[in-house]
């Protein structure tokens, strides 16, 4: 009978293969949010070296190589930097959105007095450190790049609270992905209205027309991933004749995928009680009742899970370690020729992260919670809220995303250089204060006696 029962017991797994060896290690790895953040900085420091060696400009030009297609007189043709900064950066938004979208539905930000407490930081965190850089080059040469200081980089700030591990709270954990990925949509409103060429209100309202597709395949029962792929790229080309820039689209997307799972637990446990195995002998492809059964529990098995929640798995390890690392080896390039760099830019970027951010993030804090409007988590103190609003001075990836867009070539790598430096600064600052004000959570219990 034992024996009986450890049959069935190994059975009840799926079968192992040697190549579950190596996909459960990394999946083991994908769990750190620091990996990502360590393969975007290998990125990034790649495109340093490359962008100031003896292959410099066939590094450089080689971004600048022109692909592209044409839909009858419609031409998309564009260099290998535009399709990964307004195609592949798509997902990224998509990503985003999807993540504010689960947070808004199933996560902290579905209580809107905890929620206001990350949207009023993230608005802060906007309005302050854009105040700063204008009123730093007023009527200046790089006036127009105000929104480069808007957005934190989520990746990097998660990496740096991942290397901190158990000295902080969750609640800290929470709130820093809750204010990024606002600040992040925030971002792209800006680049959405801010950044975006004279528009095409026809090319605009067939992209309309696309999405309110999406709504009304999604409210009549539609599930197949790929009508919606196919109608999501046209939605993308619309948006991107508009003159709006396309990636905007990723975020609307994001937001109007479904968050509520199609399949209970409950159903999904009576599906499953009737399976029943196949006959051992060998009776063909055909269309049998255990099939049907099967094909049925497969279906429930993955609609137990949300599209919001699918998406999210699938897209992250892409995201993470495809796609934005694309995004930093093909941008942070940085010829270090000083002299061609303009101090007033640097400065007001630098100081726009370095001060603005912190700044803004924790003053419209406090007058949140003294307000009423917001409350904060009790294991949340104002020092770790402070720590981590240094944090939120790290803007990368959306800061050189906004740059390319707000600068032109005689001051885009002026904005590079203050983008970096704010940066690792922002970096430094967050991680030594947050290390202070939490070293006697890391002391052995003794000590502490």
């Amino acid at each position: 009978m034992n024996e009986i029962r450890q049959a069935d017991g190994e059975l009840a797994h799926l079968p192992k293969e040697a190549v579950n060896r190596l996909t459960a290690s990394f999946a083991r790895f994908l769990q750190f949010e620091v990996a990502a953040a360590a393969v975007l900085l290998l990125a990034t420091v790649a495109a340093l070296v490359l962008s100031n060696s003896p292959w410099a400009h066939h590094f450089l030009e080689a971004w600048e190589t022109q692909v592209g297609f044409q839909i009858g007189t419609l031409h998309f043709v564009r260099s290998l930097r535009d399709w990964i900064n307004d195609g592949l950066m798509t997902l990224f938004f998509f990503l985003v959105a999807l993540e504010l979208k689960r947070e808004l539905v199933l996560g902290e930000l579905k209580h809107p007095r905890v929620a206001a407490l990350s949207i009023a930081s993230a608005l802060g965190g906007m309005v302050v450190p854009a105040g700063v850089y204008l009123a730093l080059l007023w009527g200046q040469p790089g006036e127009t790049g105000w929104g480069t200081v808007m957005a934190t980089d989520t990746a990097f700030v998660l990496g740096c609270l991942a290397l901190l591990g158990s000295r902080i709270p969750q609640s800290l954990r929470v709130f820093m992905l809750s204010l990024a990925i606002v600040d992040d949509l925030g971002a792209i409103l800006v680049l959405a209205i801010g950044y975006s060429s004279d528009i095409s209100w026809g090319a605009l309202s067939v992209g309309i027309l696309g999405l309110a597709s999406v709504r009304i395949m999604a409210l009549a029962g539609v599930r197949s991933t790929p009508v919606y792929l196919l109608v999501g790229c046209f939605v993308w080309l619309a948006v991107d004749v508009s003159g709006i820039h396309a990636t905007v689209t990723g975020v609307i997307l994001g937001l109007l995928t479904p968050a509520r799972r199609w399949v209970s637990d409950e159903r999904l446990y009576a599906i499953l009680r009737q399976v029943v195995a196949h006959p051992a002998r060998d009776e063909g492809s055909g269309n049998t009742r255990d099939r049907e059964t099967l094909r049925v529990a497969e279906i429930a098995a993955r609609e137990t899970l949300s599209p919001v929640e699918r998406l999210e798995r699938a897209l992250h390890p892409w995201v993470g370690f495809v796609i934005m690392p694309l995004f930093a080896i093909s941008n942070a390039g940085l010829p270090l020729a000083f002299g061609d760099l303009n101090a007033s830019v640097v400065v007001a970027v630098f100081v726009g992260f370095a001060l603005g951010k912190p700044i803004g993030v924790f003053t419209f804090s406090w007058l949140a919670v003294r307000s009423g409007l917001a409350v904060r988590p009790l294991d949340l103190g104002w020092r770790l809220i402070a720590g981590g609003a240094l944090l939120a001075g790290i803007g990368f990836t959306m800061a050189l995303f906004i740059g390319n867009l707000a600068f032109g070539s005689e001051l885009i790598d002026s904005a590079k250089l203050g983008i970096f430096l704010g940066s690792i600064f922002s970096a430094g600052a967050g991680l030594a204060l947050l290390m202070w004000s939490t070293r006697r959570r890391a002391l052995p219990e003794a000590d502490l006696n």
